[in-house]
């Protein structure tokens, strides 16, 4: 029995440096012959391998995405078939993936529709009946996908580099993903048309409906626009209108948002002491007037908010019989929509006055069912303000994600800071009000591809200590946006501790890379400077006080967790 043993260690060590040779990922080898009388099969020594894979660092590169089991959104599976999240697969594959019924994964990139049964090693594709080796699982609270038996579908090589643990994917799609036309309705990923009356509540309700598609098909759910334009930092009543940002506000500082049923619309009150019933943690912002960015995140995370100005009352600009609109005046925007899909194959003639090309934007109002074609109309691309100011949701979490969330910026990205060049450092510092552990922090990045270095300094004396901090994450991030970045290592922290989180950013091509909570002369915004203490240094060496120089709040948070 000794010696068996010894020889199976052996045969094992042998398929191991076979494998080694293996450039194709989710390869599965065969039955190894009889070694002296050990007969080893794949079903034991793969997981064994998979063990060894995921027990170090392991590196998936998807197209130009680079992705690592450090974040806990990729692994090798026990029959050797690399797996990713599906967050990973629409962000380095470029299609679209979403939970139906609990139980079934969709995902689609043009014309091909691909259905996975959770845990069943079978799916269809396009409608044909497939077997697979690996199925689709959910692991710790996210869907993960094998890429072996996709990449036929989803067009894409795929290879694994042994020695350096790496799963490389490379697509070979030949032009666009996406397909002609595309209605977030055909796919039940969007929610019914609503009616703001006669509020100038468009903006919490383009906000909100854009929020609850990206839940969609997964988590059904209303929220109350009365809370979001109530109970807000804002000192504008209902009446009066707001913007994108008034919402980002709102959200990313956990003041909701509450349910529908907790605080109906239009009744003219809020009750007091509602909570959050999801926590936003990811808001992204995307390019103006970038048609194919807009279509490809209203393909992935659901409906996109949007701004443009909307006359309905003048007909060269509303063509009622075809519920198309197309306004290519100078006039600002005034009115909050979210775009649903698109047809470029809508014509141009089908508008009151012909833009030059066909194509538009399918976007849902807050008008109720009566306008348009039961509230749904048809944008130009080429209207004058159409995809401006366009933010989509992609970071809703349960209320437990974290215990609770220091901040001294209510009211949000009211202005920018910096030294006149792409890159400085900021910090806040705050209070503990038991012991904790301090695990992620928040923050803006105020344009494309900014990257960032976060630190921790958990016993805060002085601005001259800001310079002891610990690394505990790093990272660009493609979009402007709001973002939420959990720590490599968490910091536990005493009650009663001053503690400062400190951000290092840059910002390729701006002078002020710093998003601020900012109190301007004439500004209704109740913003409130007592409520932190906030540092900002062109070099992390040499630091000032933000609130007694710039009059500002930074837009810096961060996240705890209570010890147990």
């Amino acid at each position: 029995m000794r010696n068996q043993k010894k020889y199976i260690a052996l045969g094992i060590l042998l398929v191991l440096v076979a494998l080694w040779k293996f450039q194709s990922a989710g390869e599965i080898l065969e039955d190894v012959e009889e070694f002296r009388g050990a007969n080893i099969k794949e079903d034991v020594f793969s997981p064994m391998i998979a063990q060894s894979i995921n027990s170090k660092l392991m590196t998936v590169t998807l197209n130009d995405q680079r992705y690592t089991n450090e974040s806990d959104n990729v692994y090798m599976s026990n029959d050797l078939d690399i797996m990713v999240s599906t967050d990973v697969l629409m962000e380095g594959l470029r299609c679209s993936a979403r939970l139906y019924n609990e139980n079934e994964v969709r995902i689609l990139q043009g014309d091909t529709s691909i259905k996975m049964p959770i845990g069943e090693k079978k799916i269809l594709v396009n409608g044909e009946r497939k077997k697979i080796k690996e199925p689709a699982i959910i692991k710790r609270g996210r869907i993960f996908v094998p890429l072996q038996p996709l990449k036929e579908w989803l067009n894409f090589s795929l290879s694994w580099d042994m020695e350096s643990n790496t799963g490389t994917a490379i697509s070979t799609l030949k032009g666009t993903y996406l397909p002609a036309n595309f209605d977030l309705r055909d796919y039940d990923r969007m929610v019914a048309v609503k009616d703001q009356g006669n509020l100038g509540t468009c903006w919490a309700f383009a906000s909100l409906t854009a929020l609850e598609s990206s839940m969609l098909p997964e988590q059904p759910i209303s929220f109350s626009a009365d809370h979001m334009s109530m109970r807000n930092s804002f000192s504008s009543d209902q009446a009066e209108g707001g913007e994108y940002t008034m919402g980002m506000a709102y959200l990313t500082s956990w003041q909701g948002p509450v349910l529908e049923e907790l605080d109906p619309y239009g009744d003219g009150k809020s009750p007091n002491g509602l909570k959050p019933s999801r926590h936003v943690q990811e808001i992204q912002l995307l390019e103006n007037k970038n048609i194919q960015e807009i279509k490809d995140a209203v393909y992935k995370y659901g409906a996109v908010q949007t701004s443009l100005f909307f006359a309905p009352k003048y007909p060269m600009y509303y063509q009622e019989d075809n519920a198309s609109y197309f306004y290519n005046g100078t006039q600002a925007v005034n009115h909050d929509v979210v775009i649903i899909g698109w047809d470029d194959n809508f014509g141009a003639d089908r508008f009151a006055v012909s833009p030059r090309s066909d194509g538009a934007f399918i976007c849902q109002n807050s008008w109720g069912t009566d306008f348009g074609d039961g509230g749904v109309f048809y944008v130009s691309y080429e209207d004058s303000n159409i995809g401006s100011q366009c933010i989509c949701y992609t970071g809703i979490e349960s209320v437990k994600n974290f215990d609770r969330i220091y901040q001294s910026d209510l009211c949000g990205w009211g202005g920018q800071l910096g030294y006149n060049k792409e890159s400085l450092y900021a910090a806040n510092v705050f209070t503990t009000e038991e012991e904790e552990v301090i695990s992620a922090a928040g923050f803006y990045a105020t344009g494309n591809d900014t990257t960032y270095e976060l630190f921790v300094v958990p016993k805060f004396d002085g601005a001259s200590s800001l310079r002891e901090g610990w690394k505990v994450a790093e990272g660009n991030k493609k979009r402007a946006g709001f973002y939420t970045v959990r720590f490599q290592s968490q910091i536990r922290v005493a009650k009663g501790s001053r503690f400062a989180v400190v951000l290092k950013i840059n910002t390729p091509g701006a002078t002020r890379p710093l998003a601020v909570e900012y109190k301007k002369p004439d500004s209704e915004l109740e913003v409130d400077l007592s409520d932190g203490e906030s540092y900002i240094s062109p070099n992390g060496r040499r630091w000032q006080n933000a609130e007694k120089t710039q009059n500002c709040n930074i837009c810096l948070k961060a996240y705890t967790q209570k010890v147990h």
